[in-house]
C-alpha cells in the first residue's frame, strides 16, 4: 500500500522543512511526498531541494487560484492508494503513524473510502479525539479535519475539491463522499497529526465565510429541514459557549480532556463490539 502525503505551501519558511522532516521520519517507507508550491519567494522550497535528496519527493511549482486549486493540482500528480493533506507547520504525531494506518486498512474486511484518526493540538497541548462514528449530526457539527483523514484515491476519481467553497471545500467534499458516494468511512484509534493551528480558515474574515458556506453545504446535502433541526440543537446545547470555552487558552485544556475522554470511551466500545 502506497501513501501520498500532499503538502500545499506558499512562503511557509522553516515550517515547511519541519513538515517534510516529519514525513521522512516515518518507519513505513512506501509513500511519496507531493509538495505543491504556489510560487514561494522566501527560499523555503529551494532549501528543501538543497537538503532533501529522496526520490520519493515530488516538487511541483505552479501558480494556483488558492489552497483548494493547489490541492486539486497535487491530486492529479499523486500516485498513492491513499492520500492525506497536511499544511506546512503540521506534522505526523509520531514515527509509526503510516505503519499504524496501513495495519488498520489492511485488516478491514471492506476497503475504507476514508480512514480518519485523532488530532494533537499543539496550541492546547492535548489530543482531541475524533468522533468514533460518522452520522448526520457528526456531519453537521464537525467532521474530522483533513490532517487526520486518509482518502482512497477513488474518492477523487469522479470529482476533486470545489474551489467555489474557498474556506469549506474539504468539508463539502467529505459530505459528498458520505452522502453521494456512500463511502465506507472508518475510525482508526490512532493520533495522526500534530496540528499547528492558526490556519487559512481561522482568520476573522474566513470564519464568517466558513459560517456562510457551512449553512449552504449542510442544506445542500441534508435538506433545509434537517439542517435547521441540527442548528437548533446546537443552539439549545449552548454550542457557541462551548466553542468559546474550547478556544480559551485557560479553559480549553480541561474542556477538551472531558470531550476527548467521552469520544475515547465511545470509540473503545465500538472497537470492542467489532464496529
Amino acid at each position: 500500500m502506497k501513501f501520498s502525503i500532499i503538502i500545499v505551501c506558499l512562503n511557509a519558511g522553516e515550517r515547511l522543512s519541519a513538515t517534510v522532516d516529519s514525513v521522512l521520519g516515518q518507519s513505513y517507507e512506501n509513500y511519496e511526498i507531493v509538495l505543491k508550491d504556489g510560487g514561494s519567494t522566501d527560499g523555503s522550497v529551494e532549501k528543501i531541494t538543497e537538503t532533501v535528496h529522496d526520490e520519493r519527493l515530488n516538487i511541483c511549482q505552479k501558480k494556483d487560484r488558492g489552497i483548494y486549486d493547489a490541492m486539486n493540482q497535487a491530486i492529479e500528480l499523486a500516485c498513492g492508494d491513499y492520500l492525506i493533506f497536511m499544511n506546512a507547520g503540521d506534522s505526523f504525531y509520531d514515527k509509526e503513524v503510516l505503519d499504524k494506518i496501513a495495519h488498520v486498512i489492511l485488516n478491514k474486511t471492506d476497503k475504507p473510502g476514508i480512514i480518519y484518526g485523532n488530532l494533537y493540538h499543539k496550541g492546547l497541548s492535548t489530543v482531541i479525539y475524533a468522533p468514533p462514528a460518522i452520522n448526520d449530526f457528526t456531519c453537521y457539527r464537525n467532521v474530522p479535519c483533513h490532517q487526520t483523514c486518509f482518502y482512497s484515491r477513488e474518492m477523487f476519481a469522479e470529482r476533486a475539491y470545489n474551489p467555489a467553497y474557498n474556506v469549506r471545500a474539504d468539508y463539502e467534499h467529505f459530505l459528498w463522499c458520505f452522502y453521494e458516494k456512500k463511502a465506507d468511512i472508518c475510525y482508526a484509534p490512532v493520533t495522526v497529526a500534530a496540528y499547528e493551528g492558526g490556519g487559512y480558515s481561522e482568520t476573522k474574515e474566513n470564519k464568517r465565510r466558513s459560517a456562510r458556506q457551512h449553512r449552504e453545504i449542510t442544506v445542500k446535502y441534508m435538506g433545509r429541514k434537517k439542517a435547521g433541526k441540527y442548528r437548533w440543537i446546537m443552539l439549545l446545547s449552548l454550542a457557541p459557549l462551548r466553542t468559546a470555552v474550547a478556544n480559551n487558552k485557560y479553559l480549553s485544556a480541561g474542556y477538551n480532556q472531558l470531550k476527548t475522554l467521552f469520544y475515547k470511551r465511545k470509540g473503545d466500545k465500538i472497537i470492542k463490539n467489532g464496529g
